[in-house]
């Protein structure tokens, strides 16, 4: 259940929400992010996937430079989804939320959250409730810190990395240093990342991607410009985006992945479909707020 979902943190390195839920875990910014006013980039834009990443910054600083390019993301967006396992419907819960935006290591940052949550009938021999928290580059979506808080059957685990490429940072005591290549993003950056693509003139993306385990690559291809998806929040036109991922140069023959992106303004993420060796998922939206 751990492996089961990609981009839009569906299933391969996110889980699901329960019948029974438990409340939804509010956590404490990171020491050294600092909320700031929402940016006056027009929203929902597609940007080039060509963006240079931004040079480190000290972790002294504490505002964000002003020149730091923003994406247009939705500071306060829900997206709510249903997951779909083989021909059992509705195993588990998603929300993905744009949490809002700061300055982070003295860095323009945006705040990604997804909770997830298993549902009924499998919630009874699976109990799952988890939250992942990412803090990525406002520019760029680079990881800067990637924190998992797992509660599964029983078990409670918390993990916060900080993300290094150079490994000269050092981690603060509440986290662990996590070595990955420049550029490297998380599941929860890699997702608003593709959606802010202008696919129109960027056809594929590659870019790293670390689930707080491995590091992997990923290479997302534009397959198709006017599929015709329904789900339960409604019927769309979107883009099909195929991913394909490699582990150590060597691509996941047996793991596929495609994306449906609406074609309104916000690019919204409808439906993820993940062919996985021991099952089809479906992650389809709900609701969009």
């Amino acid at each position: 259940m751990a492996a089961l979902g990609f981009a839009a943190g569906a299933f391969y390195w996110l889980h699901a929400r329960g019948s029974h839920p438990t409340p939804d875990v509010v956590s404490a910014e990171p020491p050294g992010f600092h909320e700031a006013p929402p940016s006056t980039a027009p929203a929902g834009k597609p940007v080039n996937a060509a963006v240079t990443n931004l040079p480190a910054a000290s972790d002294a600083k504490k505002t964000a430079p002003p020149v730091d390019p923003v994406l247009p993301l939705r500071a306060g967006e829900v997206l709510e989804y249903t997951a779909n396992v083989s021909k059992v419907s509705n195993v588990a819960n998603l929300k993905l939320q744009i949490v809002g935006r700061g300055s982070f290591l003295g860095k323009n940052a945006w705040h990604l959250q997804a909770l997830v949550h298993t549902e009924n009938p499998l919630r009874m021999v699976f109990e799952l409730d988890d939250q992942f928290d990412s803090y990525s580059d406002a520019g760029t979506l680079t990881s800067m810190q990637y924190e998992m808080r797992l509660s599964e059957r029983g078990q409670k685990v918390e993990s916060i990395q900080r993300l290094t490429a150079s490994g000269s940072e050092p981690a603060p005591a509440s986290a662990t240093a996590a070595r990955v290549l420049p550029g490297t993003r998380d599941p929860l950056g890699m997702m608003q990342y593709l959606r802010n693509v202008d696919w129109e003139k960027t056809p594929e993306v590659r870019s790293p991607v670390y689930d707080g385990h491995k590091l992997y690559d990923a290479r997302a291809r534009l397959t198709g410009t006017s599929a015709s998806v329904a789900v339960p929040a409604g019927s769309y036109t979107a883009s099909k985006i195929s991913i394909r991922v490699f582990e150590g140069g060597v691509e996941m023959k047996d793991a596929s992945f495609t994306l449906y992106l609406a074609k309104n303004e916000a690019q919204t993420p409808v439906l993820l479909e993940a062919v996985l060796p021991f099952a089809v998922a479906r992650v389809e939206l709900v609701k969009a707020k």
